[in-house]
């Protein structure tokens, strides 16, 4: 006699019914990016900007007072013929000033760097651990002590060099000189020794080697440390502060510092919007600059990055 053995009955399975909506779903979604960074990064960004972006509205009032809005003027950037940047000639020196100090310090600290990495970079044996630890001597040493140090110096010893443009000059290269070094040694490890191998493999001095193949390839850090030390320097008060030699000598941060216990007017907030502008020029130009250097090098990724795909 057969047997009718009965199928197992079909189990149900519970489709899962909607999860919260709004806000809560929103951050509840552990398929989402992470919500509570990114707010948590919103609200730095608006803690951090709030106070500049609320300075350079009031560089731009029409009135004396520095905390209520009476209108929308430039005449704290050259308008008033006395009090304005433009007209004040202790507010224009200080701008003068700081733009020549962070413009010759660029041009002379980042080549000294570039030349220092890339000599760092070549030295093997012995002495080559010394000089890497000098070079970031002058990076991790705090700028308080490096201040009083390159005064004590011009004073009492290098007496040749007056306190004044040169003494600060000379203090923020040796300041500064640490930036692009270190910035271009991180893309000389980064790019490798190949590419000049091969251009003396193919018949290259050396020096044209150097000269047509590695600076060429070390142009985006070029620029990147164009930039940063700009903005740096831009806005340096210790070093610049301590081998200063009167009004002549006194940059945007020391007017600033000294002023803004007095009574100043919006022509301290226009100042400080300059120097603003100022750096976010010199950085935007050295972006855009460095996307346009390395837009080869994001194609070849991209095309590396599909091929894999294509192969799986």
């Amino acid at each position: 006699m057969s047997q009718v053995v009965a199928a197992p009955a079909p189990q149900r399975t519970r489709t899962p019914g909607p999860g919260p909506t709004g806000v809560a779903g929103w951050l509840r979604n552990t398929w989402g990016q992470p919500r509570f960074l990114f707010l948590f990064t919103l609200l730095y960004m608006a803690w951090s900007l709030a106070p500049v972006a609320i300075a350079v509205l009031f560089s731009f009032n029409s009135g004396r007072s520095r905390s209520t809005w009476q209108g929308f003027s430039l005449r704290w950037y050259w308008g008033d013929p006395n009090l304005s940047v433009w007209h004040d000639p202790r507010l224009r020196t200080a701008l003068f000033q700081s733009l020549k100090l962070a413009s010759l310090t660029m041009l002379i600290a980042v080549p000294l760097g570039v030349a220092f990495a890339i000599g760092l970079d070549r030295w093997r044996g012995r002495g080559s651990g010394s000089a890497n630890f000098l070079m970031l001597f002058s990076f991790v040493t705090p700028e308080l002590i490096m201040g009083v140090s390159l005064f004590l110096l011009f004073v009492k010893l290098l007496t040749i060099v007056r306190l004044g443009t040169n003494a600060q000059l000379l203090g923020l290269i040796t300041f500064e000189l640490a930036y692009p070094v270190i910035i271009v040694r991180a893309r000389l490890l980064s790019i490798g020794k190949e590419y000049e191998e091969a251009a003396m493999d193919l018949g290259a001095s050396p020096t044209k080697a150097l000269r047509m193949v590695l600076l060429p390839l070390l142009l985006p850090a070029i620029f990147a440390s164009f930039a940063l030390v700009f903005a740096d320097s831009i806005d340096d008060f210790i070093i610049v502060r301590y081998l200063s030699a009167g009004a002549s000598t006194e940059t945007i941060p020391i007017r600033i510092y000294s002023t803004v216990r007095a009574s100043p007017t919006p022509a301290l907030n226009a100042l400080a919007s300059i120097m603003l502008f100022s750096t976010i020029v010199a950085v935007t130009i050295a972006l855009i600059l460095y996307r346009f250097l390395t837009r080869g090098e994001r194609r070849g990724q991209g095309l590396a990055v599909k091929d894999f795909a294509a192969q799986i």
